[in-house]
């Protein structure tokens, strides 16, 4: 019976620290996901932007030289279009590290 109070006192020990360590491990998450919820938007905010200046590159065509014009415009988003899925692998990998 004397080795019972020892016995209680480690499993009573144990199980503090198991619920410290869990409500850090729920923070560490959380801030992972923050960040991996603000890399999406500037995958969206990239996307948006390329479309943006894809637009303006296609409304300043004088008309006299159209097949050029929609390179460049396809050339913008496809720029913008890889960037921003390179932000979204980024989060992909922060979110793995949950």
């Amino acid at each position: 019976m004397r080795y019972l109070k020892p016995v209680l006192t480690a499993v009573t020990l144990a199980f503090a620290l198991t619920a410290c360590e869990s409500k850090q491990e729920e923070r560490r998450e959380n801030v992972l996901e923050n960040k991996a919820d603000m890399t999406e938007k500037k995958a969206e905010n990239v996307r948006e932007s390329g479309e943006r200046a894809a637009d303006r590159i296609e409304r300043q065509d004088p008309g006299m030289d159209a097949p050029s014009t929609d390179r460049a415009a396809e050339a913008v988003r496809d720029t913008s279009e890889s960037r921003a899925d390179k932000l979204e692998d980024k989060a992909d990998r922060i979110r793995d590290k949950k």
